[in-house]
């Protein structure tokens, strides 16, 4: 690298270093693993929306692979919303049984029964009625055998859980100052969800890094969004293990014909500049007027999108050291006019297809890595956000 070159994050951001990153973290299976438990068993993980689940008996099951486990996420009848693992405490059967990464339900009374024997829990975790159970010798206490509980936490609509029961730390103390960036605004609004997910032969972190930057818009993104998008990043923020920034207009932008028309028709466009409506102070605070987007990285594994009437996320869950499933969930309101839902499809499926074109390039990155033949990989300065990925990661790993 130029020793003269003038950056503007690596300057700001010294402690990150200006030195290639290492390629072994996205290929070794000994990483991997050392991730699931210094990491992924340890800090808070996104899991669902209130919006979900929003009367009482409402439940949701999620699948977490890197922990060989599931998680029922039942609202109770006091409006409480709590996690435990999905396992019968009789002879280990899964509770409720799963259809899919992600499995819904509702009982009126808010419980769940085993299919199994019967046994029927309610929505505080406790085992309220087992199958004759005066059968059973007297070691046998029903009050100690209800589900097991995953310490469950919402924060802003988002349901939050944590795998580490020791664990002490709040969502809140987690999410620091990135939770008082995004604190105020308005998830709940967006009431439309379009929702997307597949399986990717890749390291979570190949599929994270691919969102994870702008450098990319004008190569991948040729079609979707030709010279809309600009490459560099700004108003780069980092919070302890999370970080943030704005992804900006080009000064010539120029969207095509239908693409214009449904931003003038529906906030539900990225690609057209919105008077601040939604906004928190703390999002595009020089009220720039090329600003598109405000791209934040909850660490580990979710990306949050904010803008005028439309927000998205992103979300990389590993199942394998070289296997991910993508999540993708896209919000806007609902559309009280024919055009409107219109203008709302159209911006939506652009979004999708490019999406579709960001996901295409991860499993010929996975693959390419493993043969081994680069072992460093080189990061410009507009890449920032990946560099402090790594770093925190990097800390993470390195705890005793």
């Amino acid at each position: 690298m130029n020793s003269n070159a003038k950056l503007r994050w690596g300057d700001l951001y010294p402690e990150l270093g200006i030195e290639p990153i290492p390629t072994e973290p996205c290929i070794s299976p000994e990483i991997y693993q050392e991730e699931i438990e210094k990491v992924f068993s340890k800090v808070w993980l996104k899991v669902g929306r209130v919006e979900e689940i929003p009367k009482k008996g409402d439940y949701k099951v999620k699948r977490l692979d890197f922990a060989k486990t599931s998680v029922i996420l039942m609202h109770g009848k006091d409006d409480e919303i709590r996690g435990f693992h999905n396992i019968c405490s009789h002879r280990g059967n899964k509770v409720v049984v799963e259809t899919d990464n992600e499995t819904f339900g509702s009982n009126k009374a808010a419980v769940v029964t085993c299919r199994f024997h019967g046994w029927v829990y309610d929505a505080k975790g406790d085992l309220v009625n087992v199958p004759e159970e005066e059968k059973f010798t007297s070691c046998f206490d029903k009050g100690h055998n209800g589900l097991a509980p995953v310490r469950t936490q919402v924060w802003e609509g988002f349901i939050f859980v944590n795998l580490d029961n020791e664990g002490t730390q709040s969502v809140e103390e987690f999410l620091g100052d990135m939770g008082k960036h995004l604190g105020s605004y308005p998830f709940h609004e967006m009431e439309e969800c379009f929702a997307y997910n597949t399986l990717l032969n890749c390291n979570w972190k190949v599929a994270h890094d691919a969102f994870a930057e702008a450098y990319h818009v004008a190569t991948i993104h040729a079609g979707s969004f030709p010279n809309v998008f600009a490459s560099g990043l700004q108003e780069v923020q980092l919070f302890g293990d999370h970080r943030t920034c704005a992804v900006c207009l080009t000064k010539n932008a120029n969207p095509k014909p239908a693409a214009a028309l449904s931003g003038e028709i529906s906030g539900a466009s990225l690609v057209n500049h919105y008077e601040r409506v939604q906004l928190p102070k703390s999002v595009n605070p020089n009220d720039r007027d090329d600003f598109s987007f405000e791209l934040s990285v909850i660490f580990p594994n979710i990306l949050v999108h904010v803008t005028e009437g439309v927000w998205f996320t992103h979300q990389f869950w590993p199942v394998g050291h070289n296997q991910t499933r993508w999540e993708g969930r896209y919000y806007i309101p609902k559309a009280k006019t024919y055009s409107e839902r219109w203008a709302q499809e159209f911006a939506q499926i652009l979004q999708r297809n490019a999406w579709l074109e960001d996901t295409a390039t991860m499993e010929d990155t996975q693959e390419a890595l493993e043969s081994k033949a680069k072992k460093v990989m080189h990061l410009q300065d507009e890449e920032i956000l990946i560099r402090h990925g790594y770093h925190v990661l990097e800390q993470y790993l390195n705890r005793a």
